[in-house]
């Protein structure tokens, strides 16, 4: 038993190897979308400084406290279900519904924080067509906004599953396969913030 539980722990890469080819297939998009800003920022440095000065750096900064919260919160459902056993099935599932409550919250908190954000940008008459720098800005951003809805949707089905004590010692790669993705969303964002909201 404790052999099997070793092997299940060290498992890489966890959950659902189709879900991390869609995990590279997305990291590799945005990482292109990084580098297209990066080369456009160069050329128009004063024009991409100046367009950043609008954005609400506190909204960015708060959303990136959401996100890595949501990730604990989902990282720790991750570790029920590592240390569960066939004894503990109903209380691991019961106690990892608990953080998934959690992390869900935090996801629609962070939609609630963008849409406002997105609201104001609108508000002020700017759109896709107002300079490169707000149409990599609005591009990045919505797109990362529609990762973090289905995350979401993604985790209230998880949610739902553990509801019904769905995942075992031997089966919840499904849980793991929701958790990697959402991490991959974390990520993105860890990395869109700092890029596209502070550094001149």
């Amino acid at each position: 038993m404790m052999s099997k539980d070793i092997n299940r722990e060290v498992k890489y890469p966890p959950g659902d190897f189709g879900v991390w080819i869609i995990i590279y297939v997305e990291l590799l998009t945005f990482g292109l979308f990084f580098i297209g800003y990066a080369f456009s920022r160069r050329s128009n440095l004063e024009m991409f400084n100046t367009s950043q000065l609008m954005l609400n750096q506190t909204s960015g900064f708060i959303n990136t406290i959401i996100l890595v919260t949501s990730s604990y919160f989902v990282a720790k459902g991750v570790q029920l279900m590592r240390n569960m056993t066939q004894e503990t099935i109903a209380s691991s599932n019961k106690k990892a519904s608990v953080w998934l409550t959690f992390a869900i919250i935090c996801g629609v908190a962070f939609l609630f924080v963008k849409g406002s954000e997105f609201a104001n940008i609108f508000g002020q008459g700017i759109n896709l067509s107002t300079n490169k720098f707000f149409m990599f800005y609005l591009l990045l951003t919505m797109f990362h906004f529609m990762h973090v809805v289905l995350g979401t949707v993604i985790l209230f089905n998880i949610r739902q599953r553990t509801k019904i004590s769905a995942y075992t010692p031997d089966n919840h790669r499904g849980f793991e396969s929701g958790a990697s993705y959402w991490h991959m969303v974390d990520l993105l964002w860890i990395v869109l913030f700092p890029l596209i909201y502070i550094i001149r």
